[in-house]
Parts: C-alpha cells; structure tokens; sequence
C-alpha cells in the first residue's frame, strides 16, 4: 500500500460539522477499501485565490491516507460526484510530512522571526 496526501476544498455554505461529516463518509469509503486514514487536519474557512463555483471562499481539508490505489480510485471518483466538493486533490508521496520535525526545522523557524 503506499502514501497519499488529499486535499480537498468544501463549499463555503457548509457548516464544520456538515463538512466532518463529509470527511467521515470519504473516510468510510477508504476504509471499506482496504486502507486507512491516518490523519485528518482541518485547515477551516479559507479565501479562495479566484472563485470557483461562485464561490470566495471554501473549507480546506488535508488527509494523510495509506491504501491501495484501487481505494483513492473510488474515493476520488466519489468526490467528482459530491457537490459539496469544490477541488481536490492527491498526489503520491514517499513519507509524510511532518511539519517542523526537526530541530533544524525549529531553528530555521524561529530565525526567520527575528
């Protein structure tokens, strides 16, 4: 099974419970698959760069997934067809990023501040 990281963007006129309902669903999907959802990181209520749909502004939304590719198949052809959902999303990754992991990271960080 290999590494996925999914965005995807939700319309603006949905509610943050509506729109973790929606990343469940998609989850369910995913699971029933054969694979499985590691992290799920809510971003909020973002302006979008341009509209899209009649839409300024949507819910961001990241997944770190590890599945079959047989399971991002349906997951993404499930989103085409919800149109609750703006844009996604997925792309292959060797590892997940995780963020400011090292100290080296932290530093760098923190030097750009002063």
């Amino acid at each position: 099974m290999s590494n996925y990281e999914s965005v995807l963007i939700a319309r603006q006129d949905l509610g943050t419970p509506q729109v973790n309902d929606l990343v469940a669903s998609l989850s369910d999907v995913i699971k029933a698959e054969g694979g499985e959802v590691v992290k799920v990181d809510n971003w909020g209520l973002k302006n979008l760069a341009y509209r899209i749909k009649k839409n300024r502004k949507g819910h961001y939304v990241l997944l770190n997934i590890v599945a079959p590719a047989s399971a991002i198949k349906e997951y993404e052809r499930l989103m085409r067809l919800n149109e609750d959902v703006i844009r996604y999303m997925t792309i292959k990754v060797d590892e997940f990023n995780s963020e400011l992991s090292s100290d080296e990271d932290v530093e760098a960080v923190e030097s750009m501040g002063e």
